[in-house]
């Protein structure tokens, strides 16, 4: 627990941790962009076949 400890201590007066803290924030949000976008997209390319399947069934 203690080398844990002095671990943490390191890290956080390392200034490569607020950029590490910061690059990982960064990461989390292009990752929940690319979700939302996956999502967004999956659900118009769908909307898209439903409308084709539809109109060639009616055809």
């Amino acid at each position: 627990m203690g080398k844990f400890m002095t671990m943490t201590r390191q890290f956080r007066a390392d200034e490569s941790g607020a950029a590490m803290v910061e690059y990982t924030v960064l990461l989390g949000i292009i990752t929940v962009a690319v979700i939302a976008t996956v999502v967004l997209v999956g659900t118009w390319v769908g909307g898209q076949w439903t409308t084709l399947n539809t109109t060639l069934a009616a055809a």
